[in-house]
This record gives structure tokens, C-alpha cells and sequence, in this order.
């Protein structure tokens, strides 16, 4: 079996697969957060666009995203901090790490969650430079 690309040194079939696989949904924004990151490990854009609601789903091209996804090679996921200021809100920081043409970049982001109608959704994300 192999281990989840989110990091969390958990096998995928017991971390993010199931997540991704629509066998249960994440019950705290981090394992959202983890299963989004593992999605565009695999340019799953159909499990990015089911988990976002406002404004991120607003610009969402799919198309796009799963190009951009199979193009570059990921290289890991930091979670800095999580943080639940309300049962139906939270958020996450993180860092993505990937490579694109040859050089070495990274998505430093504080992502929010929110719940709605039992579920969690990414909401909002505001780069961190």
C-alpha cells in the first residue's frame, strides 16, 4: 500500500482515499485541506470543484486545473497551523511544494473552511508572500 501524498505517513486507503472516493466526507478542515491537496496530486478536479463553495467555486475552470495539476510534479505538504475560531468555521495554514518546469515553487496559503449543512467546504484562500 502506498502512503498518502498529504503526509500524514497514513496509507491512502486509510487517509485521503476514502475522501476522494466519496466514501465518507472529512469531518475537520484539515482533513479537507489534506484531501484537497492529495486531489490535485492526482488532477481530481471533480473532487475540487464538489468540496469549494463562493467565490473560489466562481472562477473554477476544471479544464485548466487538471492540466496545470498533471503538469507539475508535487513535493510535499506543511501544515503550519489549524485553528477553529467556530464549530462551522475553520482554517488552515499551509504550504504546498511542487515543481514546475524544473524549478522549485510553493503554495504558502491560509485556507477557510466552512460548514454547511453538515459539510465541510473551502471557501477562501488568501496567499501569504
Amino acid at each position: 500500500m502506498q502512503n498518502c501524498p498529504c503526509g500524514s505517513s497514513e496509507k491512502y486507503s486509510h487517509c485521503c482515499g476514502p475522501f476522494l472516493e466519496g466514501l465518507k466526507a472529512p469531518a475537520a478542515p484539515e482533513e479537507l485541506m489534506r484531501s484537497r491537496y492529495t486531489a490535485f496530486t492526482k488532477a481530481d478536479t471533480e473532487y475540487l470543484e464538489k468540496t469549494m463553495k463562493g467565490k473560489p467555486l466562481e472562477g473554477f475552470d476544471a479544464k485548466a486545473t487538471k492540466a496545470w495539476a498533471e503538469s507539475v510534479t508535487w513535493l510535499g505538504l506543511t501544515v503550519v497551523k489549524t485553528r477553529h475560531p467556530g464549530k462551522d468555521l475553520g482554517t488552515v495554514e499551509f504550504i504546498a511544494r511542487f515543481k514546475e518546469n524544473g524549478t522549485a515553487c510553493a503554495i504558502h496559503e491560509l485556507s477557510t473552511f466552512q460548514k454547511i449543512q453538515g459539510r465541510w467546504f473551502y471557501v477562501e484562500g488568501k496567499h501569504i508572500e
